[in-house]
């Protein structure tokens, strides 16, 4: 497996590979990898022949900075954890510093909206932030396809948007979560919960469930009430927002449509540690 930390180096290798017709897989990560990880790289794997998973911890995207020092940094774990999946993996692993020089600040995007609400209601130029590092990575690398989960839904459609926007010529995969036995999805800021904490997590995701069930009969803001009712009831999670929205546009849903898809979000704080999840609905 090979390792890479400069831009100009990664690119040189990359177009070799390009040479030889083969094609490139991106997975970008910030590290601390887990199994929902993995199974990006693995979807990755399965349909290209070399795949590059990035580590870099963005700072850019972190709203506070006591977040962004607390955010959990396992490199020499990540890459040992990355050469027992396959040969077939380029990790980049740049600075702070290659990234973005003297200069560690954001471009500035239109996302037609889709960074007002939830996420971006919360985390003020969070989005900006990840636009600028991932159009960053895609034009490094550009690669064929690259790999998001839906975990951060409101992102992967976030970053549809910036490429579309940008005319850049990358295919976007959204890939489903993973989540731990408990119902948990997986998240590198999950190494921070306490035991105890991680195994009652799954409370949020049968939220998510018990939402579902009655999205097929009660209206969007009865479901909201209910969520924060049953929150309110537990002394370890603390909402922050619950919200339905369309699918494709991520407007909070009004009346539903039959010919429309709606998903649930959900943000909670647990151990002062903030934590996302999401569902389809229909």
């Amino acid at each position: 497996m090979h390792l890479f930390d400069h831009k100009k180096e990664l690119v040189s290798y990359l177009d070799g590979e390009r040479k030889k017709n083969r094609t490139i897989g991106l997975v970008p990560t910030m590290g601390a990898l887990h199994t929902g990880h993995i199974s990006l790289v693995k979807k990755a794997l399965s349909e290209n022949d070399l795949v590059v998973v990035s580590i870099f911890v963005n700072p850019t995207q972190f709203d506070k900075k006591d977040d962004l020092e607390k955010y959990p940094r396992s490199l020499e774990r990540d890459i040992g954890l990355l050469k027992t999946v396959s040969k077939k993996i380029v990790a980049f692993a740049p600075t702070v510093d290659e990234i973005y020089g003297d200069h560690v600040k954001s471009e500035s995007y239109e996302f037609d909206g889709l960074d007002k609400v939830m996420e971006g209601e919360f985390r003020a130029g969070h989005f900006d932030g990840v636009g600028t590092i991932v159009e960053l990575l895609l034009r490094t690398v550009a690669p064929n396809k690259a790999y998001f989960g839906e975990k951060d839904f409101q992102q992967l459609q976030i970053i549809r948007k910036m490429a579309e926007i940008k005319k850049l010529p990358y295919t976007i995969i959204g890939c489903p979560i993973e989540r731990e036995p408990h119902g948990l999805a997986m998240s590198s800021r999950n190494e921070r919960l306490s035991k105890t904490t991680r195994e009652q997590a799954g409370f949020i995701h049968e939220t998510l469930q018990a939402a579902k069930s009655k999205f097929g009969t009660e209206n969007a803001t009865t479901i909201a009430d209910w969520v924060k009712s049953e929150f309110e009831k537990s002394p370890v999670f603390d909402l922050e927002y619950f919200e339905i929205t369309d699918e494709a546009t991520l407007t909070p849903m009004l009346k539903k449509q039959d010919n429309q898809k709606y998903r649930a979000f959900i943000a909670v704080y647990a151990d002062g540690v903030r934590l996302i999840d999401n569902l389809r609905l229909n």
